[in-house]
């Protein structure tokens, strides 16, 4: 088929028309609230090919920016209907990236906030400056960025690494069975810690059965994915009652020692831009409303100090894990408070150190 294509700016040697492709939204789920936290955009075609069977014949005749751009607008399309305090995460390939095609339909939305841009590849990355460049032109916008397949081989640990991600999806090679496979948790959970030292989220993908569920609620998981919590929809769906009580079960189960939600202090919050300062200590935040810097009182002198944010953390994070966390930063931060966000990265509080320190030595 593809052999005959023409060589055609738009989609139409492979689509009758635009509504051939469609968009269904599959939920992601916040383990610990048992809540969806966003919503992955995935295409849809006509027949019975998968789509990634239309996207490598996009790519074999030239189309594949179009296509891919196509499926951008029609997702992107949906952001007004997108429930409160939740995310919309749409699939691009890090070498289109810079195509005329994608880049005009993620100039379309008027802000980039609540949305994730994932990159998806099952090639290597080559060109990982002009990536970072272009990632850090769409953080700019307010978008996140997320890796998909880590631990696949292609989303390498030093790719994640350049890239720094704010949402790493674990590669379903190593969900499948991990309840069943030893070996599959324990590279899950080394994913996992590497994510959190670079201050990215683990999103466990294509969970299917509770016992996977069971395992990556008990290393700590705070997003999941799979067709056990919700099929896609060609709407927003919530999560069925019975799959947020499965969840409740199984993450109450798991949960070993208290989270950090007992010792938030309040902050204030000041953007960037805000001549007035007022007394430490406070929060930063960029144009984006992300938390750049903490504004801190020297314990000795009470002069004011900035640090950056160097560790955030969820308030359903265990107690004796951030703080674990916490002092294995650069010696220069190390005692710095830990800042504490929800899962859309709003600012609910303040950790400190001593006050970590006590509550571990308690539990």
């Amino acid at each position: 088929m593809t052999s005959t294509l023409p060589d055609r700016w738009d989609c139409r040697p492979l689509l009758a028309g635009e509504d051939d492709l469609t968009v269904v939204f599959q939920p992601i789920v916040d383990l610990a609230s048992a809540a969806v936290a966003g919503y992955e955009a995935l295409a849809r075609f006509p027949g019975t090919a998968s789509p990634d069977v239309w996207f490598a014949a996009a790519h074999e005749a030239g189309l594949g920016a179009e296509l891919e751009a196509l499926a951008l607008r029609k997702a992107l399309a949906a952001l007004p209907d997108l429930p409160p305090n939740t995310f919309l995460t749409v699939n691009v390939s890090p070498h289109l990236l810079g195509s005329a095609p994608v880049a005009a339909a993620l100039a379309e939305p008027a802000t980039l906030r609540r949305v994730v841009v994932e990159l998806t590849e099952h090639s290597p990355v080559d060109d990982l400056t002009t990536l970072r460049r272009q990632t850090a032109a769409l953080r700019g916008r307010g978008a996140l960025i997320a890796i998909d397949d880590a631990g696949s081989g292609y989303a390498g640990l030093q790719q994640i690494a350049e890239i720094r991600p704010q949402l790493v999806k674990l590669d379903r090679a190593l969900v499948a069975g991990a309840d069943s496979d030893p070996v599959k948790a324990a590279l899950a959970e080394m994913v996992g810690t590497f994510t959190s030292r670079i201050d990215a989220w683990l999103l466990a993908e294509g969970i299917e059965t509770a016992g996977e569920l069971a395992v990556f609620a008990r290393l700590g998981v705070p997003l999941a994915q799979g067709w056990l919590l919700g099929r896609p929809a060609p709407g927003f769906a919530p999560l069925a009652p019975e799959v947020t009580d499965l969840v409740r079960k199984q993450v109450a189960r798991a949960q070993l020692s208290e989270s950090v939600a007992s010792l938030l202090r309040p902050i204030r919050q000041r953007e960037a831009f805000d001549g007035d300062d007022g007394p430490p200590p406070y929060v930063v935040l960029d144009r984006t409303e992300v938390p750049a810097e903490l504004v801190l009182a020297d314990p000795r002198t009470g002069a004011p100090y900035r640090a950056p944010v160097t560790l955030r953390v969820h308030p359903s994070a265990g107690v004796t894990e951030t703080l674990q966390r916490a002092l294995t930063r650069p010696p220069v931060h190390r005692f710095d408070p830990v800042l504490c966000t929800d899962r859309n990265g709003a600012v609910l509080g303040l950790l400190r150190i001593e006050d970590l320190a006590a509550a571990a030595a308690t539990t």
